[in-house]
């Protein structure tokens, strides 16, 4: 038997638990799976926290162990990439939605859904980085891959106190970017200054209806909260800037006009990281373990036991937690 947090919807009431499950039962519920894993760390970024709390229709399928990330060492493989012993590490592909994910203390994948993990990352390492981290490596790849450069001009990340936003900023001031962080949380300002931010903003800035075309501010951007703050640091972006796109956590709308676009060339990239291709995430775990400086992930991080990754969900969706939250299965 393993421990897993399970959650359940009978008749619009749902629930979330940690209960034992059987290996039957497992390999019952995962029939398209083809390589088995012994979790050793999973964790709980934004989206593992609307699925705890059902505060969005995140989860498809019924009843569903939750979590879109996982790492840990291969049982048993079908598919000829992966044998046992290998270390995994896995992120998205419906996984926590669709299939059963990885809060839990073993679980069966598809090959393709795995990418081995580094050999200078650890599986602590990897969850410490997570969907977040690896997101936000996505978005500041893209940066550089649409030509803003280090010395181009001020580069936002909003929502930085957040997984995503922590680690963005703390890649972009290594590769030698200026970095503006902005957030809610005016007590973080020192925690976000020493993982590289030059300057701290108050989210009120961008957080409100603004006009079409504003200042211009930002050579390049990453956000993770999308609705109005997305289209101010649009109208806010300079001619030919880009910003980079990921997340909702102020909302799904986008209220802002064509005028950015079509008046001063400013691109908006959007970043994905559920469906991204196999060698875009290689490439984004080859970049994290080469540049992610591990001083500072481990200045964003907490490490919880299984049971506690319920608990924790809504202080997450309400912005209370800093950077990143760590779960290990057998605690």
């Amino acid at each position: 038997m393993i421990k897993a947090i399970v959650l359940t919807k009978d008749n619009d009431r749902f629930a979330a638990g940690v209960r034992d499950i059987g290996a039957d039962e497992l390999r019952a519920n995962t029939a398209e799976a083809d390589v088995t894993v012994a979790v050793e760390f999973s964790t709980v970024n934004y989206k593992d926290a609307l699925a705890l709390t059902n505060a969005a229709p995140v989860v498809r399928r019924w009843p569903m162990v939750a979590g879109i990330d996982a790492a840990g060492t291969v049982l048993e493989s079908a598919d000829p990439r992966f044998a046992a012993g290998d270390k995994v590490v896995l992120n998205g592909w419906g996984v926590g939605e669709q299939h059963w994910g990885g809060l839990a203390q073993r679980a069966r994948f598809r090959g393709d859904w795995l990418v081995s993990l580094p050999t200078a990352l650890s599986t602590r390492q990897a969850m410490a980085i997570g969907t977040a981290g690896y997101t936000a490596m996505l978005c500041c790849l893209a940066l550089q891959e649409q030509g803003v450069v280090p010395g181009a001009g001020d580069i936002l990340v909003t929502g930085a106190a957040g997984g995503v936003g922590s680690i963005a900023v703390s890649i972009l001031a290594d590769w030698g970017y200026r970095v503006v962080a902005s957030t809610g949380r005016s007590a973080e300002a020192n925690y976000l200054k020493e993982l590289g931010a030059s300057a701290v903003i108050d989210r009120a800035e961008l957080s409100a209806p603004g006009k079409p075309l504003q200042k211009e501010r930002w050579a390049g951007a990453v956000d993770a909260v999308g609705s109005h703050t997305l289209a101010n640091v649009c109208a806010q972006t300079r001619y030919g800037g880009v910003v980079t796109a990921c997340g909702l956590a102020q909302g799904m709308d986008f209220p802002a006009t064509v005028a950015p676009f079509i008046l001063r060339g400013v691109r908006l990239i959007g970043v994905d990281s559920v469906m991204c291709p196999a060698s875009k995430r290689e490439l984004a775990w080859q970049r994290l373990a080469a540049d992610l400086d591990r001083t500072k992930l481990d200045a964003v991080t907490m490490e919880i036991g299984l049971a506690r990754a319920i608990a924790i969900a809504p202080d997450l969706l309400a912005g209370k937690v800093r950077g990143r939250v760590v779960v290990n299965v057998h605690a």
